[in-house]
């Protein structure tokens, strides 16, 4: 009996041994494999190497590199370089080492309520927007679009409200019958722009100065900041009417796959360094807008405001089956998170 016991205490022993020696194996190995891990992601966007955006992903990909000690190494390529638009976002659902700075309607074609979180005039200002997409609303957006295989990092690199740049002073829609206006190649804007008036030309960020010189369209639409940035205004159009028709603004996305290879503690960087990056920027274009607003205009660009009332009537309809995927209840949904955010900001003020 004894014999059996001590037998039994030694099975157990050394099993309880064999399990902390696999256990301690285990652990000994996702050390090593961290310390070993490295990682090199390409990271393309649009933006001009002077605008705001651009310049603070070079501070991310800097900051990441130096506190993940040289493992996460982030390569940027701005101004479209490689892939851009819709074929960046292809390339982060396909699984590509790739890092997508968009704006969200082009993941839009993947989760169609994200096409309806940027659509035409929603927004009053860029803290609506900060405040939505923190509701469970979205987040349940964003869940659905991991399923896809995408990963959001960020979706909140603001880069200012978009308005139409041309040669004349548009208040009304009428005034935009004839004009062709570039626009990136998503279909929201395309839809947008079209609604609103004009002839939506689809062209390369890369193509639009030789195009606005050669008359190949009248204007465009885009920010101050991308005015001033990139010198819009030396093409002649110097008329920016104050539409307001999109909150201009990117996320960035990552294959939910090549996620999935990044140890949690590199991942935990990464994430806090675009979102911190992002809360910079936004602070850094509410206080610098005004200014933007004075150096263009002593570059003899001026201003006007718009009839809002006549351009929401012609985009609301959007809404209601003309996007693809996107329908009056995703508007609605979105309308009623507004409506909650405005009336707790009017609480506080």
């Amino acid at each position: 009996m004894l014999k059996i016991t001590l037998l039994k205490i030694t099975k157990l022993s050394m099993f309880t041994v064999t399990v902390c020696f696999l256990l301690f194996t285990s652990a000994c190995q996702q050390q090593k494999t961290e310390e070993d891990f490295s990682i090199t992601l390409r990271l393309s966007h649009v933006f001009n190497v002077n605008e705001e955006l651009a310049q603070s992903i070079e501070l991310v990909a800097e900051r990441i590199h130096t506190k993940t000690n040289g493992a996460v190494r982030v390569l940027t390529y701005p101004g479209a370089q490689i892939a851009a638009y819709k074929d960046g976002v292809e390339m982060v659902a396909r699984g590509a080492y790739f890092i997508s700075v968009e704006d969200p309607s082009y993941i839009g074609d993947y989760v169609p309520e994200f096409t309806a979180l940027v659509g035409p005039m929603l927004y009053n200002n860029f803290d609506e927007y900060m405040e939505i997409i923190k509701t469970p609303m979205v987040k349940s957006w964003v869940n659905k679009l991991e399923d896809k295989g995408i990963k959001v990092l960020s979706l909140q690199y603001i880069f200012g409200f978009r308005n139409l740049i041309t040669d004349r002073v548009v208040t009304k829609p009428e005034d935009l019958s004839g004009v062709k206006l570039r626009t990136p190649g998503s279909n929201l804007f395309i839809q947008t722009i079209n609604a609103m008036g004009a002839n939506a030309t689809p062209l390369p960020w890369g193509e639009t100065f030789s195009a606005l010189q050669q008359g190949v369209v009248d204007g465009l639409e885009g920010s101050e900041f991308t005015n001033l940035g990139t010198k819009v205004y030396e093409t002649g159009k110097k008329n920016v009417a104050f539409t307001n028709h999109f909150l201009g603004t990117c996320g960035v996305y990552i294959s939910t796959e090549v996620w999935a290879k990044i140890p949690p503690k590199y991942q935990q960087i990464i994430e806090h360094e675009f979102a911190y990056e992002a809360e910079q920027m936004i602070a850094n274009l509410k206080n610098k807008h005004a200014q933007v607003i004075k150096d263009l205009e002593a570059n003899g660009v001026q201003f006007n405001d718009i009839d809002r009332e006549a351009f929401e009537a012609r985009t609301v309809t959007l809404y209601d089956g003309e996007l693809k995927g996107v329908t009056l209840d995703m508007y609605e949904q979105i309308q009623t998170e507004l409506t909650k955010i405005r009336a707790k900001a009017a609480d506080n003020e």
